[in-house]
C-alpha cells in the first residue's frame, strides 16, 4: 500500500491555491487548485530542459543565464552543473512561497541549488524581466523558461510570455549564438515557426522516456546576421 499525501504547506495566489505535499522522504507533490504542477519523482524533462539550453558552456568566460520560473529547482539545479564557478544565474519566480519551499522542506532534492552563491532570484514577472534584459548593455548566453503552463496552438501573438513580441526579446538579449529553451507539454509547429520568424535557428528534444509529450525547443541565435 502507498503512503499518503501529507500537506506540508500551502499558500494562496492569483492564479489559485498551492499546495505542497510529501509522502516519504523524497516524494513531494506541487497543485494549484488540485491540478499537479510537479512530482519530485519525474523531473527528467526539466532536468534534460537545464542541460540542454547550457551545454557547451562549461568553459565559457562568465557566462549570463536568465530562468524564468523555479518550481522544484531541478531546472536551476541542471542549469548550475552545466555551469562554471563564474557564471550568474538570475531566476525569476512569480510566487515567493516557491523561492521559500526550495529553501526549506525541499531543498534538499537539489542540494539547495537556490542557495548557490552564482543564483540571484527575483520575485516578478518573468515577462518583465525579458523585456528589461532585450534593453540591456549586457547580453545573455541562454534564457530558460521553465513554468507550468507552455506555449501551444492556442497562443496568441501577443502572449506576454511566448508571443511574438516575446519570441523578439528573447533574440535581442542573447549573444550570438546563446539558446532560448522553452519547456512545453507537447511539440506545436506553431511556436516553432513563431521562433524562427524571430530570427532563431529552431530545434526540439523530447526528453522524457516513455513519454513523448512533453518537448523541450531550442532556438538558437545565428553566430552571424
Amino acid at each position: 500500500m502507498s503512503l499518503p499525501w501529507i500537506i506540508i504547506d500551502t499558500a494562496l495566489t492569483p492564479d489559485g491555491k498551492l499546495v505542497l505535499q510529501q509522502r516519504g522522504a523524497r516524494d513531494y507533490l506541487i497543485t494549484i487548485d488540485g491540478r499537479v504542477l510537479m512530482n519530485s519523482m519525474t523531473h527528467r524533462s526539466e532536468a534534460a530542459l537545464g542541460a540542454l539550453a547550457c551545454r557547451g558552456l562549461a568553459d565559457a568566460d562568465r557566462p549570463r543565464v536568465l530562468v524564468g520560473g523555479l518550481g522544484m529547482a531541478f531546472t536551476l539545479r541542471a542549469v548550475l552543473d552545466a555551469l562554471p564557478g563564474t557564471a550568474a544565474v538570475t531566476v525569476a519566480e512569480l510566487n515567493p512561497v516557491i523561492v521559500a519551499w526550495c529553501r526549506g522542506p525541499i531543498a534538499d532534492l537539489t542540494a539547495r541549488a537556490v542557495d548557490d552563491p552564482r543564483v540571484t532570484v527575483a520575485i516578478t514577472d518573468f515577462a518583465d524581466v525579458l523585456r528589461s534584459a532585450a534593453g540591456a548593455a549586457q547580453r545573455l548566453d541562454a534564457i530558460v523558461i521553465d513554468l507550468y503552463v507552455g506555449p501551444d496552438n492556442d497562443t496568441r501573438a501577443a502572449d506576454a510570455l511566448y508571443g511574438t513580441r516575446a519570441c523578439e526579446c528573447a533574440l535581442t538579449a542573447l549573444r550570438p549564438g546563446g539558446v532560448f529553451a522553452i519547456w512545453a507539454e507537447a511539440y506545436h509547429e506553431s511556436y516553432a515557426k513563431r521562433l524562427a520568424a524571430a530570427g532563431f535557428t529552431v530545434t526540439a528534444e523530447r526528453p522524457a522516456r516513455g513519454n513523448r509529450r512533453f518537448v523541450v525547443y531550442l532556438a538558437t541565435k545565428p553566430s552571424r546576421p
